[in-house]
């Protein structure tokens, strides 16, 4: 269970730089948000992963709160895409 645990964080973390290429790259801002998200999306999933592994509980409620940020953010960045400004 561990070998698999340490396999899939290593390939979640390479295709964390897959995103991070298109985030950089990006033809539109939209693009790079969403390449964003999903790096955030898969920085929670290792530190759960993580979590699993040392047995720390305590790792997942730190997760739960960088998933919560990265939503508030990308949905922050959508608005104001759409609209302009914020409030």
């Amino acid at each position: 269970m561990n070998n698999i645990m340490l396999v899939s964080s290593i390939f979640l973390g390479l295709l964390s730089f897959v995103s991070l290429y298109r985030a950089i790259v990006g033809p539109t801002l939209a693009d790079r948000v969403v390449a964003i998200n999903m790096i955030s999306t898969k920085v929670s999933i290792i530190i759960v992963l993580v979590s699993v592994f040392l047995e720390e509980k305590n790792y997942v409620d730190v997760a739960l709160i960088y998933a919560m940020v990265s939503f508030i953010t990308t949905v922050s960045v959508a608005k104001y895409l759409e609209r302009g400004k914020l409030f």
